[in-house]
């Protein structure tokens, strides 16, 4: 599912863009949850109240109040760099302003049904790729983006004071994380993770080794195999290894 903020000042043009959102859905099975802002100070203010991320943000250039591109820059400035950017306008000369937000893409209104959907499919299909690179991890810190390859363990780590606290323990450090274990699992059971324990995440290509019921990290960290996994983590750490070779 793609999140779709959608921000223009006019209302029949925020209608339009949720119906070839879902002319897509229809046509592609994908999902889109499209969500509408009248302006860029309503956008702004999604994100300064703790409001969730958006995949794509679809923002008019011409608003009252700030400009797409105005509104683009503010959130550019707060670190909000995962999200990519569809600009439409009346006005060619935008272009190459909308450029220094980092913009996918600028598309001149009227908008052709068929030109938007042909954008929106291949930024499905970037978003595709990246989520088999990144992951993107809720923390006190705000979102944090990182690269597969770096991430070591995700642990659950008991806390009094904060529900569903993690320990992200990466080649880089420690971060302190939010979600449920079994959230990471799901979103990583394709590739090189594995849940050894029910509150342990382990990226098999940094397991050092077996240390009786433990697996020790390349970081040299010990962490714990659940009594009933003990055989399938060390098939799993085996199967991994051979496929790695080959």
């Amino acid at each position: 599912m793609y999140r779709i903020a959608i921000c223009d000042d006019e209302q029949p043009r925020r209608a339009d863009v949720r119906r070839m959102l879902l002319d897509l859905s229809v046509k592609t099975g994908i999902d889109f949850e499209p969500e509408e802002f009248e302006d860029g100070e309503a956008l702004l203010s999604h994100y300064e109240n703790g409001g969730e991320p958006f995949h794509i943000w679809v923002l008019d250039i011409e608003m009252n109040g700030l400009t797409g591109i105005e509104t683009a820059r503010q959130l550019r400035e707060k670190k909000r760099l995962s999200e990519q950017i569809i600009f439409l306008t009346s006005y060619a000369e935008y272009m190459l302003e909308s450029f220094d937000v980092m913009t996918f893409q600028y598309l001149l209104k009227p908008v052709d049904p068929i030109v938007f959907e042909e954008k929106m499919l291949r930024l499905c299909r970037y978003f595709e790729e990246k989520e088999q690179e990144i992951l993107i991890v809720k923390s006190a810190e705000g979102d944090l983006v990182l690269r597969h390859d770096e991430i070591i363990a995700i642990e659950a780590a008991n806390s009094l004071t904060v529900k569903n606290r993690l320990k992200i323990t990466t080649t880089r450090g420690v971060h302190d994380g939010r979600g449920l274990i079994s959230s990471y699992a799901d979103a990583l059971k394709e590739g090189r993770f594995l849940q050894i324990h029910r509150s342990v995440l382990v990226n098999l290509s940094h397991v050092h080794k077996f240390s009786g019921s433990r697996v020790v990290m390349s970081n040299g960290i010990e962490l714990p195999i659940g009594r009933s996994k003990i055989k399938e983590v060390k098939d799993a750490c085996t199967r991994f290894m051979v496929l790695r070779m080959e």
